[in-house]
Parts: C-alpha cells; structure tokens; sequence
C-alpha cells in the first residue's frame, strides 16, 4: 500500500473510533499518524525495509501505529477496520455528518431504531419517529430534518476558486461598512487550500454589532446561524458557511495566526512558545509568568518574532517543512506570478480549444508571458478532433509562418499533448515526435487500469527521447474523480534519471500535481516543475495564479519552476536538449 492508502485507512479508523465512542486520545492518534504519513517525501515501505531506520522516529508515529502500518504494508489490510466496518456500514457514518446531529446521536439511532442511512433517517424524522427518544424531542427532530438537506449539499468541499469567488463578493460588501477598521480572510482559504470548508473573516470594527448588521444584511445570506457579541456565523449558496470575527486591534495579528491555522502548524507554535516560558493564544503571545499582559499581537509578524521565528507565509502553514526551513535563516522566498515566463501547455481551436495560435499568442504577450507552446491532443483523444500525424504538421507549419511576426516578442514552440495509449507507447510515431520542440504526454483513456499497468504506461513514455514532460500526472479532478493509481516514486524516479520535467497543472479543477507531490519531486529527487495552464481559451491563460499558489504550498521557489526561466535557459534542463 502506498503512503495515500495508509492515511486513508488511518482516517477511516479514526472516524469509526469516533462513532464507537472510543478514548479521544486514541482517535487523535490516527489523525496525527495520517498526517504523518501523508507528509513524508518518501514511502512508508521504504522506511520499514531500512534496517537502519525506525518509522517510530517519525513525529506522530507510535509503535503501535507501526505495529498496523506493518500489517498494511504485509497484507493490504487491517483486521480491526473490517471489523469496525462490518458494525458500521458507511452509511450510517453519514449520518454522524449531519449539522445537528453527531456521531454520539447517530450511533443511538442505529442502535435504538435501526437506522443504516440517510435515506432511513429522513423517513424516521418524517414519520415523527425520533421525537420519542429521550435526549432528541421535536426540536431536535426537524433539526435533523433541516440538516439532512444542508448535509448532502456540503458534501463536498467547494474549490479553493469558488471560495475566492465568494470572498470577492464578500470583500466587496463588507468594504462598505463604516464601522470596518480592518478585515482579513483567514483559515484554509488563506492558506491556499484546494478546497475549503467554510470562510473565516477577521475584522476589527467599532461598533462589533454594525459589522455584524452588515455582513446580516449580505444579499445572498440564506440563513443566521448563530449570532454573540462578537461573531456570528451565516449561511449562503444553500451549506456553505462563513463565519466573522471581531476582535480588538492590539490582538488582530493573535488572532489572525491563530484562526489561518493550520491546527497542526499552531500546535507546534504553541510548543515551542512554551518551552520559551510563553504562552500563544487568539488573543496574544503572554508570559507564563504574567498571563495577564500580553507582549506580542497586534501583527502576525509580532507572534512569531516573540518565540523566534519569521514570519511564515500562510501557504506553508501545515506542519510539514516551514519550521525546519525557519530554524536554517534562508528567506522563504516563494514563487511568485510576475516569476513565470512561459506557458507551455494550451489548446487551439484544431482540436478543443476556443482561440487560433495568433489569438493565444497575443493573450499571452499581454499577460508578460516570452514563450508559449501549443499543444493541442493527438488522434487517440477523438472527442476533441485529436491531430493525426499530416494535421499535426500542417499546424507546425503555421507556426513556422507566424513566427516572423512575433520575433523579439514572443517564441511559440511547435508542441503536442500526445496521448499514452492504453497498450503502452505513445500516440504519434517517434519521427513526428522529434520533429516537435515540445512534447507532454498524458494519460487520458484506461485510467482504471491496474497501478502496474498505469506505472508501466507513464515509465514508458518518460523513457521516450522526444518526451519533454509528463502532464497532470495523476490524472485527478477535484471533487469529481480520483487521482488513478500509480507508483509515484517510480514516476518520480525515472524522470529524475532521463530529466523529464513534471507538470503542475493550474486548472483549479486539476491542480495536478498535489502539493505533497510537487514538494517530494521538486526537493528530494530534483525534478523541475513546469507550472502549466492547460488553457483551451484566452481567459484559460488566467489560471496560471492557481498553479502558483499549489506550488507556493509546495515550497517551491524560483529554482524550482522551469518555466521560471527563459525557453533557452530552460532547455538544458531537459534530456531532448541535452
């Protein structure tokens, strides 16, 4: 099993244990082991082979979850799972995701009334069936009702693109009240998560009860969920929850720190506070000694300068490598937008795409862009109008023609996405390939293949001279499809020996590679990153802020994006050039 499959396991375990009724401790301990796992750079397998090496070392992993991780790697499963899942189905589970609801009364309704799913507990409230349990009554009935349909549309996290659309909406809104001293958006969209759950804002505001009167009075609010003296929580788009803050000015920075998390990030600031005699919390850095005064919060910058850090870029706030990066003095430094100097993967319209070369050339010398390669899909793709090998020709000869006119301004590179065929090798013979500056290949069709069969598809096409990078490697759509299985540290493996550049995907919905991907590739094997937009438009060629801010949460700098340097810097990084 891979690092992906342990957590997962791990995670599950966790939400049983919860359901069950088990020792807190004992359920946080799964967490923390998947986090664990999760964020190691290379596999777990790897680590228990080495004879020299303990996984229990690992922060997080305790013998008794390597005793388990042990039994996975052996056998590919774990006894006290199936046994957990066989007394609760994840049917039921859903029903502990329920607002208002929770494992503990989940679990007494299936054992009390027999209830296996959503589907049985619906009909149960509807047929006034709960309202007779002690502990629940009508209120809690409807309740449950009520949140049975905010259940199933919050199912899923909305894209970090979504939540930014909303934040902009509220920005704007919000950037009318008065009473506003200063507001920010904090927690995991902050941080650049691919996903968010819900919407944190910060704001200091005099008085607290206008700013909550405003964002009350936000047009597309559906609901109040609750509201203090100093926060209230509303909900808009039917189960998306946005919760706001009003804090004092000398604690904003405090809380700011604090509420961005992520909770694993906070609760190693808060460990090393301690071992400094201090004490970090929402309100402010105090001393153990005088918990009453704080010395540090009204700027994040503060915070972290009083338990001798830098400040941390949100991005990198998950407990991974920000604070062995802190302790060594170099300057993060992250990627930035204005760094990219090319863009090397978009589609035209002579197979799905919505612009002509010159239309996508031109976007991007308005966008500062020096480069471009077109790349539209080869034959096997069908559905787009894929290039033959004649198509695909007469296209670079266009390019040959356009090139005169955007001499000194703009290199377009005669480029194609050519499909791995689902048998092995590449959709377009050698000599077209090597006639092109740039070729990705990508796996589109047989994504349900076996790890080994997928494994042996991509190796096989880094192994081809003319390949130049493989696209969104894993194939993954957020919220919609799975990253399908492969080995990715053979992936990574290979790319490193016949320098083959690894794609990162800016398509929000693709954000391919993930970013504990991006982070073991571009770090620990030494693989460039081409931060692409796969555009199949002009306004596709925007996206490019999304690949940014994944590889940010990678820690990736300026030396680690390929397309961070000129086509002619970039080449000798590619074994076609060398």
């Amino acid at each position: 099993m891979d690092n992906q499959s342990i957590a997962e396991v791990f995670e599950q375990m966790a939400e049983l244990l919860e359901f069950k009724g088990e020792n807190p401790f004992r359920i946080r301990a799964y967490h923390n082991g998947a986090k664990a796992i999760l964020d190691l750079d290379e596999p777990v397998a790897q680590i228990l082979e080495d004879p020299s090496r303990k996984l229990s070392d690992v922060p997080g992993i305790g013998k008794t979850l390597v005793d388990k991780i042990t039994v996975l790697v052996a056998t590919g499963s774990l006894p006290q799972l199936l046994e957990l899942q066989e007394q609760f189905p994840a049917s039921v589970l859903a029903m502990a995701r329920v607002p208002g609801l929770g494992a503990k009364k989940a679990a007494r309704l299936h054992q009390e009334l027999g209830i296996d799913n959503l589907a049985e507990l619906k009909t149960a409230c509807e047929t006034d069936q709960v309202s007779g349990l002690k502990g629940f009554g009508k209120k809690s009935q409807q309740t449950i009702l009520d949140g049975l349909a905010i259940a199933q549309a919050a199912a899923q996290r909305k894209k970090w693109v979504n939540a930014d659309g909303w934040v902009a909406r509220l920005r704007s809104h919000l950037s009318s009240c008065d009473a506003i001293e200063r507001m920010e958006f904090a927690g995991s969209y902050r941080r650049g998560r691919e996903t968010c759950g819900d919407l944190d804002i910060l704001v200091v505001a005099d008085p607290a009860a206008a700013a909550m009167d405003h964002l009350e009075a936000f047009p597309p609010r559906k609901e109040t969920i609750l509201r203090g003296d100093t926060k209230i929580s509303i909900r808009v788009d039917e189960a998306f929850q946005v919760d706001m803050r009003v804090v004092a000015a000398d604690q904003f920075g405090a809380a700011l720190q604090y509420f961005t998390g992520s909770q694993a990030h906070n609760v190693r600031v808060r460990s090393m506070a301690k071992a400094q005699g201090l004490k970090v919390n929402e309100y402010g850095v105090f001393r153990e000694d005088d918990p009453e005064h704080s010395i540090a919060g009204g700027e994040e910058q503060e915070v972290y300068a009083a338990i001798g850090l830098p400040w941390v870029p949100p991005e990198l706030r998950e407990d991974r490598l920000e604070f062995d990066w802190a302790k060594s003095g170099d300057p993060f430094d992250l990627i930035e937008l204005k760094d990219i100097c090319s863009d090397l993967h978009m589609h035209t319209t002579a197979t799905d795409g919505e612009a002509t070369i010159g239309d996508m050339a031109d976007a991007a010398i308005a966008r500062g862009l020096t480069a471009i390669a077109i790349t539209d899909h080869s034959q096997r793709v069908a559905m787009a109008r894929g290039l033959d090998p004649q198509r695909l020709r007469e296209q670079w000869a266009r390019i040959d023609q356009l090139r005169p006119q955007y001499e000194g301004r703009l290199t377009i590179l005669k480029g194609i996405e050519c499909d791995i065929l689902e048998g092995g090798g590449m959709d377009l013979p050698d000599d077209v390939l090597a006639e092109a500056d740039w070729v990705l290949a990508s796996v589109h069709y047989g994504q349900r293949q076996s790890r080994e069969q997928i494994t042996d598809r991509i190796l096989g096409a880094i192994a081809n001279p003319h390949v130049t990078a493989i696209a969104h490697p894993t194939g993954r759509l957020i919220n919609r499809r799975e990253a399908y299985q492969v080995d990715i540290d053979a992936v990574f493996q290979a790319a490193a020996e016949t320098s083959t550049l690894l794609e990162l995907n800016a398509n929000p919905s693709r954000l391919d590679l993930h970013e504990v991907h991006c982070q073991t590739a571009s770090r620990r094997y030494n693989i460039p990153i081409v931060i692409n937009t796969d555009a199949h438009s002009i306004d596709g060629l925007d996206v490019m802020q999304y690949g940014i801010l994944q590889a940010r949460r990678a820690g990736l700098q300026k030396q680690h994006v390929a397309n961070a340097r000129s086509w002619d810097a970039m080449k000798p990084l590619m074994g076609k050039y060398r």
